[in-house]
């Protein structure tokens, strides 16, 4: 089974199972909050995070993953409303070595322009409505680049833009990313670099921002 099946099998078998009742949920009706091993988990190898005046949240994501696609407006309102106290960063998925690896650059390339140009906010659930809703292929340079000249972007910039060496460069990091966080499942969600959530974990993409409220709020009481 390839990457992409791999992902998606894991996602909707687990989430089919629970989605009746998340644990959330549950955990809701018995007043319980989300616990570490149940809604969250710890990663093995903790990773560094990059200011220390706000919570990091890392999202890895993939454009042509239907969950990562639910989660994206959810996500975006959770972010807003923790504007002042997290710091959301994004991380497009490349699975290095599987068959769907140079689409998912092509994706994250994408995703780095945006970045890059600051408009992200603007145009990340056109791109993946494009993928998912209109069929468009937005995993090369001319495919994407048309499709933000057709949303008002200048074609020329993007261009120049997509073909950077910083672009390449985050392509890269986001590989090594992948590997060093030990993502299984998209979306995955990442706090302060110790605590990860997901569809599977959470219950469904639907309970996530739950889970990552109790997540943040544990890390503020930390600091004091």
């Amino acid at each position: 089974m390839n990457s992409k099946s791999l992902l998606r099998s894991t996602v909707l078998l687990v989430v089919a199972a629970g989605i009746a009742v998340s644990p959330v949920q549950a955990g809701a009706a018995n007043h319980q909050p989300p616990a570490v091993g149940s809604e969250f988990a710890r990663l093995d190898q903790p990773q560094p995070v990059r200011e220390d005046a706000r919570t990091e949240a890392v999202e890895f994501f993939w454009y042509d993953c239907g969950h990562s696609q639910a989660l994206e407006q959810p996500l975006q309102a959770w972010a807003e409303k923790h504007r002042s106290d997290v710091a959301l960063r994004r991380v497009p998925a490349i699975w290095p070595g599987s068959p769907e690896a140079e689409v998912q650059r092509g994706h994250a390339r994408m995703y780095y322009t945006l970045e890059r140009l600051g408009l992200v906010e603007r145009l990340q659930v056109g791109v993946f409505r494009a993928i998912h809703t209109e069929h468009v292929d937005l995993a090369t340079e001319a495919s994407a680049t048309d499709w933000a000249a057709r949303h008002g972007v200048d074609a020329q910039l993007f261009g120049r833009t997509y073909r950077s060496a910083e672009v390449r460069r985050s392509v890269d990091d986001a590989a090594a990313a992948f590997v060093r966080y030990g993502i299984n499942e998209l979306p995955t969600v990442i706090v302060q670099g110790e605590y990860r959530t997901s569809p599977t974990k959470a219950g469904g993409v639907q309970a996530m921002p739950e889970v990552l409220d109790y997540l943040v709020q544990q890390e503020q009481l930390k600091k004091g």
